[in-house]
């Protein structure tokens, strides 16, 4: 009856108690009752839907169950009894049992499989979806299981006898037509998916169609002892009562690699006739007939999914109802699509009336379950309730019930109705007792999708759903058409139960019904607090309690499906001494007091209150929400001396929310000429910004036109402040307006600098310095200028004689001399923080004060200073250095973030202030020309080889000598090259060049280094450009007039050089191979030699064989190709593949070498085994087994220090799925 009147929030302060908090003394909510299906679903336990799936079909199978439960405890054992050693408790099917007849029997939702899982001996990596698995695999996994725990029982053979059938392949010889048969069993059928349209056709293929052995592929034939034509069948020799035929969703793609699912179209009869397909066909065809019961349902790929079931309900044991897209009559369809048209463009989703409305317009029977209401708000706006409207409008249920004028409750509180349309009672749907299995029009039984706990009525049609798709029939199992059900096996869930089986669920529905009913009671409990109206009084908009009297709050517990008129009569029975009648109004705690609402008549409904005013020691009192008091800060000038001066007093006061700003003021007894203001919102930020520097906080002054507004229309809220200023507050200091902005200064605000003098006295040689500390603390405000600090702080330490002349300020990372000219809000400076004086001279306003460092970064002590105009351009800058040092090339850069030399100051013409340098940055003086824009730093590389560098540079007469490298390089060994040569480079310099410079300027810069002055290049053609990754050759540059941004050059680079015999242009796709000719009948290569191979319009491994033939000579088909990997010591053979044809675009796929595998790129090794002379096609040489050896010690020695280190992670092996069963022979 009350709903959730009182259900609010518990942070609104209201006197209930939230439904949370109801729930949470009763516990965890009880499981629901069956669906409408009356059917139950089973538990997810994290990654079971594959057994879930199988569990349901064997349960729908009536024979099966049957079998199961004809076992009796005799033979099985008891679950009581399964920890006893002694025992033999056959457990797993005493769990099946056991879950079997919860299924059928148990009134609730879902069942948990946690028991059988257990039995199987499954941990969590099986049941929480850490390891996916197959239900194919589960299928024959658990009945093996099964007959292994069966062994000795009545039912050993009960599997066998439902599901075991037998092939027999026969091979006939064309010559003699000798047959030779081979029998093999079976549990289901795995029929084929790829490449055909159907089932038919897949048994097809299997049963009917034959494979014939001829040409290359003859049979030996036991009687003619030789080679001969055959032909090979099979045939179905024993029909199973039940087919189960697993298609095989899964393939593998061999040219990729990877598996696939199949999803293409895949269609399967409803009833098939097996007859074409088995050995003996003179029987009757019912003895061939099958229906379909079950399809397994996969939705996913081959690495991860979801499986559901489609089930046939043979023996009618759920309540099936017409899915919600057939609940209407053909004739209304047309009449559906234009109402939603009407209806749709009219649809607010920020308005859940409109919304909600719509959701029970849309239904035929204008009415919607409660518990349904969520999940159809769902599917319309994409969104949930809570998720979107309870932070606004509360409670689903609240809202309705507040707009008792739109909706109503049916069905005894079940189901929510349009009230200008309520359901008459012959359009109400039924109740789920009055619902029967007529309500579908078809004849026979009807399908159910069972998804997990959900479980949901579908069409015969909507199988025709699951033929193709990512979501489609992964396993079918049949019934023969033979078995019929007795008539009093239908509707009957109880049919052949055991009686102990009936009475455990029995109890456990009584168990389950009487946890429902305490958490019902327990959930409508509202936890109540009465208010006694006597003692209470109303002050400042709020009921307050009356002093020296006890308190008139009391606690109160009460159902709320309850009426008013019983909560009147219990507090009547509470209140023995109340005389006369009684109003009870909804109230409210909040920081100004107590505050009351609507009041509850006996004649309305919890839905329908209205707002009256009621009457507290002979006042009135208004009720309602736009009366909510507000309790604001009610600030006033105090102009007296306390704690040393002026300052601002403040008194909490409420208000009731509907009273205007000009009654606050009359209640407050100020004149009409006062100002009220409202502290700045933003006033806190600032001052934090500021770093408490401001010393003020300000105020706006509410206009004339607010004095007629609402304290709610003006959203003043509880705590907020609001000062009042009379006009004579204005001639002191502490309060200025400008505008309608008022600042206060008071002396709370006022902070402290803390100034401190040191003064080291050099003693002589060898002697310590002699420091000379001194500090003080200095009254400070925002506005007070630098200058006074400086000299209060000069009388107070007494430095007259010692006139500092400049005050510093430290941070963490800089110090900078200050201007004394600028207040201590304008200089940045934050309150109680520490400033120095030292001797020299500060900056004016106009100024700036920087260091400066010639060269490099600063060290330590090592900066100097200078003070200069904040207008001076860089040029005026470089030319006051130039005076300084020596020289006439020099430019400017600053530091980075890191300390480090950063970027140039390349606007010569732009004053310090463009540039947006401030006090205490450091300059660095650089030496050299002021780089162009866009610039690139650039390290230099000499690939050097003495051979090479012999030949090339002999003939110069100022060439180095041999194996000499040119005056000014460095020698830096590095890890072995990528092409393997014994080749070094060497860092011969650095360049800086822009990065819109071509590949032909960086040659020509290059050659300026002043390492490469000796070294001869007739062109910039005859050099060669790599750049470097990691200490290695990466991959050359190419195009003499592409820039280096096109390149993707960035600075910090590192290129190297190699100087050539002739001039080379390398095309895009040219690729530069060092090519080892393997020397016949031993391990090891001639001399690699350069290659160019290009590989523009074929690279494939027949180019790259036909550019190695063509150059030594040889036929491409007598060549054996590797590449090399250095870093591993192995080389991978390069062979002659064959083409695939792609499935989805049907052409042939171009294979080149530039791609996966093996990725050829500039400087790889390619070797070449001739094999009409070298018979060894084995690449690998002796040093390549030492590099071996020496990663395999190396990567020993690692696991070993991480052993002992304790740091090791044992890789969790791949297991099969499996079922423990214990020993029962």
């Amino acid at each position: 009856m009350f709903g959730n009147l009182f259900e609010e929030e518990e942070e609104e302060g209201f006197s209930s108690t939230s439904s949370k908090g109801r729930v949470s003394k009763m516990g965890d909510e009880p499981p629901p009752p069956r669906g409408r299906s009356n059917l139950c679903g089973i538990k997810n336990q994290g990654g079971t839907c594959y057994l879930n799936s199988l569990l349901q079909t064997l349960l729908f199978t009536p024979e099966f169950r049957e079998e199961l439960f004809s076992l009796v405890p005799d033979e099985l054992g008891s679950l009581e009894d399964k920890d006893k050693p002694e025992a033999k408790v056959r457990v797993i099917p005493l769990e099946l049992q056991r879950l079997f007849a919860h299924l059928l029997l148990v009134d609730q939702q879902s069942a948990s499989t946690a028991g059988l899982t257990d039995s199987f001996g499954w941990n969590s990596s099986e049941v929480c979806g850490t390891n996916q698995h197959d239900v194919q695999e589960l299928n024959r996994i658990l009945f093996s299981a099964l007959e292994h725990s069966l062994v000795g029982t009545s039912g050993s053979t009960f599997i066998h006898r439902l599901y075991h059938g037998t092939i027999v392949n026969s091979i006939v010889c064309k010559e003699c037509g000798n047959v030779s048969q081979r029998q093999e069993d079976f549990l289901d059928l795995t029929v084929c998916v790829c490449g055909l349209p159907s089932l038919e056709d897949a048994l097809w293929n299997m049963f009917v169609a034959e494979e014939l052995f001829e040409g290359n592929n003859l049979y030996r034939c036991a009687q003619c002892d030789r080679l001969v034509t055959a032909a090979k069948s099979a045939k179905l020799r024993k029909l199973p009562p039940f087919m189960t035929m697993s298609l095989l969703r899964f393939s593998f793609d061999f040219a990729k690699c990877e598996r696939y699912k199949e999803t293409g179209r895949y269609s399967f009869p409803l009833t098939i006739n097996l007859r074409p397909f088995c050995e003996q066909a003179d029987g009757d065809d019912s003895d061939y007939s099958y229906e379909l019961f079950s399809v397994i349902i996969h939705k996913g790929g081959c690495y991860g999914g979801h499986y559901h079931v489609y089930i046939k309900d043979v023996d009618k044991l759920g309540r099936w109802e017409p899915p919600e897209e057939d609940c209407k009559p053909k004739t209304q369809k047309k009449a559906k699509v234009e109402f939603k048209e009407v209806l749709e463009p009219k649809l607010q989703e920020d308005d859940p009336l409109s919304i909600v409305t719509t959701i029970i317009a849309q239904e035929s029977s204008k009415s919607v379950l409660l518990d349904q209401l969520g999940q159809k708000l769902m599917d319309k706006i994409g969104s949930s309730w809570n998720k979107k409207f309870k932070k606004q409008y509360g409670p689903i249920c609240k809202f309705l019930q507040s707009h008792n004028d739109v909706f109503m409750m049916v069905s005894n509180g079940t189901r929510v109705a349009l009230k200008a349309n309520p359901p008459s009672p012959a359009t109400e749907l039924p109740s789920p007792a009055e619902l029967t299995s007529n309500s579908d029009p078809s004849p026979g039984s009807h399908w159910f999708d069972l998804n997990d706990s959900t479980v949901t009525s579908i069409r015969e049609s909507d199988i025709e759903k699951q033929f193709q798709g990512k979501e489609s029939a992964y396993m079918l199992f049949y019934r023969k058409t033979q078995l019929h059900r007795p008539s009093e096996a239908l509707n009957n869930p109880q049919y052949k139960v055991p009686s102990h089986l009936i009475q455990m669920a029995q109890e456990e529905n009584i168990r389950l019904q009487q946890m429902r009913e305490e958490f019902e009671a327990t959930n409508n409990t509202l936890e109540l607090r009465l208010h006694l109206a006597p003692s209470y009084r109303l002050e400042n908009g709020a009921l307050q309690p009356v002093r020296n009297k006890p308190s008139g709050s009391t606690a109160l517990s009460f159902d709320r499906r309850k009426t008013v008129g019983d909560l009147r009569l219990a507090i009547y029975q509470m209140q023995e001494f109340w005389e006369g009648d009684m109003a009870l109004t909804v109230a409210k705690s909040l920081p100004a007091g107590l505050h009351l609402y609507n009041t509850l008549t006996v004649q309305a409904s919890a839905q329908t209150q209205s707002c009256l005013c009621g009457m507290v020691c002979g006042a009135s009192v208004l009720t309602g929400a736009e009366w909510e008091p507000v309790l604001l800060t009610v600030v006033r000038p105090f102009l007296g001396f306390e704690n040393g001066g002026p300052g601002l007093k403040r008194e909490a006061r409420g208000f009731a929310g509907g009273v205007t700003l000009g009654e606050v003021r009359d209640s407050l007894g100020e004149p009409k000429e006062s100002l009220l203001c409202q502290e700045h919102k933003g006033g806190k930020k600032r001052e934090e910004e500021a770093g408490e520097g401001g010393g003020s906080s300000g105020w706006r002054v509410f206009p004339p036109d607010d004095m007629q507004r609402t304290l709610k229309e003006l959203s003043l809220k509880d705590g907020d402040a609001l000062l009042v200023l009379e006009p004579q507050s204005f001639d002191s200091s502490i309060f200025t307006r400008n505008g309608d902005v008022v600042t206060v200064t008071t002396p709370s605000d006022c902070r402290w600098l803390q100034v401190e003098f040191r003064h080291i006295a050099k003693a002589g040689e060898g002697n310590k310095e002699e420091e000379n500390f001194k500090k003080i603390k200095v009254p400070a405000t925002g506005n007070m200028l630098l200058s006074e600090v400086k000299l209060r702080a000069i009388e107070e330490l007494q430095l007259q004689d010692q006139t500092p002349g400049k005050m510093h300020t430290y941070g963490k990372l800089q110090h900078y001399t200050m201007c004394e000219e600028s207040s201590i809000r304008d200089a940045g400076v934050r309150l109680m923080t520490t400033l120095t004086l030292c001797p020299g001279t500060s900056p004016k306003a106009s100024q700036l004060f920087l260091h400066f460092t010639v060269g490099a970064a600063p060290s330590a002590g090592m900066e100097m200073d200078i003070i200069v105009e904040k207008t001076s351009t860089v040029k005026e800058m470089i030319s006051l250095f130039i005076n300084v040092f020596l020289g006439t090339c020099w430019h400017l850069r600053r530091l980075d973030w890191c300390e480090e030399v950063g970027e140039p100051l390349m606007d010569e013409d732009a004053s310090l202030s463009e540039l947006k340098i401030s006090n205490g940055e450091t300059l660095v003086v650089t030496e050299g020309n002021l780089p162009s824009k866009g610039f690139l730093k650039i390290s230099i590389w000499l690939y050097w080889h003495p051979k090479n560098m012999e030949r090339d540079f002999n003939h110069t007469e100022n060439g180095p000598a041999d194996g000499q490298m040119p005056a000014g390089t460095t020698h830096n060994q590095l890890p072995p090259l990528c092409n393997g040569n014994a080749a070094e480079l060497r860092r011969v310099g650095q360049i800086e060049i822009s990065d819109e410079a071509t590949l032909e300027d960086l040659k020509t810069q290059v050659l300026t280094l002043p390492a490469l002055q000796e070294v001869c290049v007739p062109t910039t053609g005859f050099m060669r450009v790599w750049q470097l990754e990691g200490r290695k050759l990466a991959r050359i540059l190419r195009g003499p007039q592409a820039t280096l941004r096109k390149m993707k050059l960035t600075s910090g680079t590192d290129l190297c050089v190699q100087t050539l015999l002739k001039e080379e242009d390398l095309g895009p796709k040219d690729v530069l191979l060092y090519v080892k000719m393997g020397i016949p009948g031993e391990r090891s290569y001639y001399p690699s030699e350069e290659l160019v191979w290009n590989a523009t319009h074929d690279s494939s491994p027949r180019s790259l064989r036909t550019c190695l033939a063509a150059r030594y000579g040889l036929s491409p088909d007598s060549l054996l190709l590797a590449k090399h990997q250095p870093d591993k010591y192995i080389w991978e053979e390069i062979s002659n593949w064959t083409q695939q044809v792609s499935k989805k675009k049907k052409k042939k796929k171009t294979e080149s070498l530039l791609g996966t595998p093996f990725h050829l790129k500039d400087g790889d090794t390619i070797g070449v085994k001739n094999l009409l002379i070298d018979n060894n096609r084995n690449f690998i040489t002796l040093e390549d087994e030492q590099g071996q050896q020496r990663l395999r010690e190396e990567a020993a020695g690692a696991g070993e220090s991480l052993k002992k280190a304790g740091q090791t992670k044992s890789r969790k092996p791949e297991v099969a799925l499996s079922i423990s069963v214990g020993e029962f022979r």
